[in-house]
């Protein structure tokens, strides 16, 4: 893989993915394989209103940037942050065009409501990262909007949840370059899994993953 070339940096969002589900991930990024379920259509339609590409906002100290384009060259990513907040500091960092100094705080928004796993939050830290490196600059917080609650959730930015990001990162950079999909490992998730009839399409045609799972359990 020649990383000199950003178009073979992986996509930042799909550490979501590979966090949800090892064999999804590498279905929709390697195999580019992909199915829209009622989840997908409505994360898309929960994303319009952030992300408008280029579009800045100056509200008195605080500047909003959606859409804003992000890499690192360190975990060789890209993506986009759905909005990204710059509020006037005195220690903060120049942006160009603004008068003054700023610290960035990376906004994500969400269709449904905090998770009880990490992979939203592991999704924030890896855009924050990207911000880092690009401003030259230290992010220890960020925010999750959640449609469902209708309100914004802060993050803490731990040392320990960046070097959880390096390494998950290093583990699909590592299954990326092999072009390697992991088995089937199927589990209560794959019910809500946009892939379902593409990853198990016979379990799918006779019968539903729970009946499958359950019937796994018993024999």
């Amino acid at each position: 893989m020649d990383y000199k070339d950003e178009d073979s940096y992986l996509m930042l969002s799909g550490i979501q993915h590979f966090q949800f589900c090892k064999r999804q991930w590498a279905l929709i990024h390697i195999e580019q394989q992909w199915e829209e379920n009622v989840r997908t259509v409505e994360g898309q339609y929960l994303h319009q209103k952030a992300d408008q590409p280029f579009i800045r906002e100056k509200r008195r100290d605080k500047l909003i940037v959606r859409g804003m384009p992000v890499k690192s060259n360190e975990l060789k990513i890209t993506g986009i942050c759905d909005v990204v907040e710059f509020i006037k500091d005195k220690n903060g960092v120049e942006i160009k065009g603004e008068e003054g100094k700023y610290i960035a705080y990376p906004v994500e928004y969400k269709r449904g409501k905090p998770k009880k796993n990490d992979e939203d939050i592991l999704q924030l830290t890896a855009q924050a990262m990207c911000l880092e490196e690009m401003l030259l600059c230290e992010i220890q917080k960020g925010y999750m909007f959640y449609h469902e609650i209708k309100h914004r959730v802060e993050v803490s930015l731990t040392i320990e949840l960046k070097n959880k990001v390096r390494s998950i990162f290093e583990e699909m950079q590592d299954y990326y370059k092999r072009r390697h999909t992991p088995k089937v490992k199927t589990g209560s998730f794959c019910g809500s899994c946009s892939l379902q009839n593409i990853c198990l399409p016979k379990i799918m045609n006779k019968r539903s993953v729970k009946s499958y799972i359950e019937g796994s359990i018993r024999d």
